[in-house]
C-alpha cells in the first residue's frame, strides 16, 4: 500500500474525504479508494494475483446464477460517501448495478492477497464490509495457495470454510461452487 499526503494529490485538509474527492484522483495505475473517509492507494497487482483472480473469476461466472453478475475491479461499491471500495471480484444482483457502480455491498466479496494490501484487506476492508451487511467475503491468498470464505450471521463474519493447496473447498453460498486453491495459480 502507498501513503501518499493529501498536498501530492491536491485533496482537501481537516476532513474526511468523500466520493466527489475520489472521482478528482488521477488515472495513473493505482487504486483509489476510500475507508470511512480516509484515502487508500494500492499499487498494480503482480502477476500472481492476477492469475489468481482470473482463475478464480471464471470457475465462480460458470456456476453463478443467472440472476447474479461476477465482476473484478476496478468497479466502484459505494457503502457511504466516505466508504468507497473496489473488491478485487465481486458479486451483485444483476439489478442492482447502475451504469457507473454498485450503490452498497455486494453479495459476495473477494480480495486477492498482496503483500501492500495484506492487513488492509484482512483488516479494514474486512471490517467495512461486515457493517455494510455484505452477506459473504473470502480471501485469496495466492502464496499458500489458500482460500478463507466467510458468512454474515448475526452481524458478525463466521468462517464458512478454508482450504489449501490441493484441498477442496465446497460451499453452497452464496450458490454451490467447489474451488482448489492450488488451481487458481497454477
Amino acid at each position: 500500500m502507498t501513503v501518499m499526503t493529501t498536498e501530492v494529490l491536491g485533496l482537501p485538509r481537516g476532513r474526511a474525504l468523500t466520493r466527489d474527492d475520489l472521482d478528482s484522483m488521477p488515472d495513473d495505475g493505482h487504486r483509489y479508494e476510500l475507508l470511512d473517509g480516509i484515502l487508500v492507494v494500492s499499487p498494480a497487482p503482480k502477476i500472481r494475483h492476477q492469475w489468481a483472480l482470473s482463475s478464480l473469476y471464471r470457475q465462480l461466472d460458470a456456476a453463478c446464477p443467472d440472476d447474479l453478475k461476477v465482476l473484478f475491479a476496478p468497479l466502484d461499491v459505494v457503502l457511504a460517501q466516505d466508504t468507497v471500495l473496489q473488491p478485487d471480484l465481486l458479486i451483485a444482483p444483476r439489478d442492482a448495478f447502475t451504469e457507473r457502480d454498485l450503490p452498497g455491498p455486494p453479495v459476495l466479496a473477494v480480495e486477492v492477497l498482496s503483500p501492500s494490501t495484506r492487513s488492509v484487506d484482512l483488516l479494514l476492508k474486512k471490517d467495512r464490509l461486515r457493517r455494510a451487511e455484505c452477506q459473504h467475503y473470502w480471501v485469496v491468498d495466492p502464496d499458500g495457495p489458500s482460500i478463507t470464505a466467510w458468512v454474515l450471521r448475526d452481524g458478525e463474519y463466521q468462517v464458512a470454510g478454508t482450504a489449501s493447496g490441493d484441498e477442496e473447498l465446497s460451499l453452497t453460498e452464496p450458490f454451490e461452487v467447489s474451488l482448489v486453491p492450488s488451481s487458481l495459480v497454477d
